[in-house]
């Protein structure tokens, strides 16, 4: 049990270092040519709009926790006092 605890651990501390190192990665769907291979020829990937590259899985969530944290942890506006005139 312990074993396979570690595994999963160090498997997950890997894809979270890649997804640190390299947040994109290739498109799945035309395996990184930007184009998709069809009976009259060839056309834009819609998944990727022709950049080769998407945004990876672990980045992705990565990225939503963070605006999640960030929109609940700002600080309040404070008002500001006038100084009294005769200061």
């Amino acid at each position: 049990m312990l074993i396979a605890s570690t595994a999963i651990l160090v498997i997950l501390a890997g894809y979270a270092a890649l997804c640190a190192i390299s947040p994109f990665g290739p498109c799945r769907k035309c395996s990184g040519t930007g184009l998709r291979e069809l009976r009259k020829g060839a056309k834009v990937c819609r998944r990727c709009h022709g950049r080769r590259r998407r945004l990876r899985v672990g980045r992705r969530a990565f990225n939503a926790g963070h605006r999640t944290h960030a929109a609940g942890t700002r600080p309040t506006p404070r008002i500001q006092k006038e100084a009294p005139p005769w200061h």
